[in-house]
């Protein structure tokens, strides 16, 4: 009797421990792996709010379809309109980001790419005010809303730990997020070539949709593209230029992955309009490339930044 009755005591104790209530009154906290106990997941409004503003972007992308198929001869604000309260729900989520920081939130991979999604939805709004760019929107949706689904994954949304002084001036503040602008820059650039291999093809294959087609011509799509591409180059020189000019020297600024690929992606961008504007690159190839070398920003932003040394939060 005597071992019964102290293992109930030991079965009740272990019950007891493992369904204590907190302080704080949350309720029971289960036991995490080996013994230790988690507190209970909480999702920060920011991010709902980012989630609001990608599932309306996924709304747009598949009013886009609608859009593709009558051949873009209709003057339509529902997609505009849609854009609109996206990029509003997006503001909203970065500004709780950034006041709950005290700092722009361009801190981990989350809130960089939540910032260059941000950066391309406020350029295809403020182009798409003029009719012939009104459908802009259409060709970034499935841009905006693929990534920041990307985005929302638990593991690029890391704590962010200030533990790394690297910058003697507060000039610091600036350089990512003008780089973050110019990478914004940079992939209205590739939505404009997307755009002009479109018009280029229904001018081939169905010249009389290209007529009736509410799509700028492709010497106009073609201007966009350079504008772009040269915004993003200067964006980018500024931000990587305050970087080297106030980093500490015991930092190792100039060995570090991620300069080392700013750099590579400088001079491919540079290479692209010296080849456009001194040897007279155009058309189909120009638009291509500009595709061609967002689509490698996009897709190794994220390893060079885990590869880092001083841009990565988490080490």
């Amino acid at each position: 009797m005597n071992m019964q009755n102290r293992l109930g005591q030991a079965v009740g104790q272990v019950a007891e421990s493992q369904l204590s209530v907190d302080t704080a009154g949350t309720g029971p906290i289960l036991p995490g792996p080996r013994g230790l106990a988690k507190p209970p997941m909480i999702v920060e409004p920011a991010r709902l709010w980012f989630l609001s503003a990608v599932v309306v972007y996924g709304i747009g992308m598949l009013y886009s379809i609608f859009i593709w198929r009558r051949g873009f001869q209709r003057d339509n604000w529902i997609h505009y309109g849609l854009l609109a309260i996206a990029f509003a729900l997006h503001t909203v989520a970065m500004a709780k980001r950034g006041f709950s920081l005290n700092q722009c939130p361009v801190n981990n991979l989350y809130e960089a790419t939540a910032f260059v999604l941000w950066t391309i939805t406020a350029g295809s709004l403020a182009l798409g005010l003029l009719p012939k760019l009104r459908f802009l929107g259409v060709f970034t949706s499935p841009l905006l809303f693929g990534f920041g689904l990307f985005a929302l994954w638990p593991g690029l949304d890391t704590e962010y730990i200030d533990n790394q002084p690297n910058f003697s001036s507060d000039w610091f503040s600036l350089h990512v997020p003008i780089i973050l602008l110019g990478y914004g820059a940079l992939g209205l650039g590739a939505t404009a070539g997307s755009m002009f291999l479109t018009q280029e093809r229904n001018l081939k294959s169905h010249r009389a949709i290209a007529l009736f087609a509410l799509l700028p011509p492709i010497q106009r799509l073609e201007k966009i593209i350079t504008t772009a591409l040269v915004v993003g180059l200067a964006l980018l020189t500024i931000g990587v230029g305050i970087g080297a000019a106030f980093v500490e020297p015991q930092t190792p600024f100039w060995s570090d992955s991620k300069t080392i690929w700013s750099f590579l992606v400088w001079a491919m961008y540079g290479g692209l309009l010296l080849s456009h504007l001194r040897f007279d690159q155009r058309g189909r190839r120009y638009a291509w490339s500009a595709i061609v070398a967002f689509g490698f920003v996009i897709l190794t932003f994220w390893g060079t930044n885990l590869l880092s040394g001083i841009h990565n939060p988490t080490q």
